[in-house]
């Protein structure tokens, strides 16, 4: 039985249409069940690659978080608040 090695999983359009709380949630189920250690290889690797989608995806939005809040916090030299309009992703 051979496996065929996937270079880069893609982020799947589900998780990154999901809130982030239900991603998270979802995420520490599959971890749980993982660490259970009762599933099956087949079974294991599906949740794995889900897991793989949903972290991802959850990194996504992270970064574009701290990305607005660091925007948002932004001063010029003098300490001065920069003003400018935030994108909207």
């Amino acid at each position: 039985m051979s496996l065929k090695k996937k270079e880069r999983v893609p982020s799947s359009p589900e998780a990154a249409d999901a809130p982030f709380e239900a991603s998270l949630g979802r995420l520490t189920d599959i971890v749980e069940k993982l660490e259970n250690g009762e599933l099956g290889l087949e079974e294991s690797l599906a949740l794995f690659e889900e897991g793989v989608h949903l972290a991802r995806a959850a990194q996504t939005r992270l970064d574009a978080a701290e990305k607005r809040v660091e925007e948002l916090i932004a001063a010029d030299q003098n300490g001065d608040p920069v003003s400018r309009e935030l994108d909207p992703e």
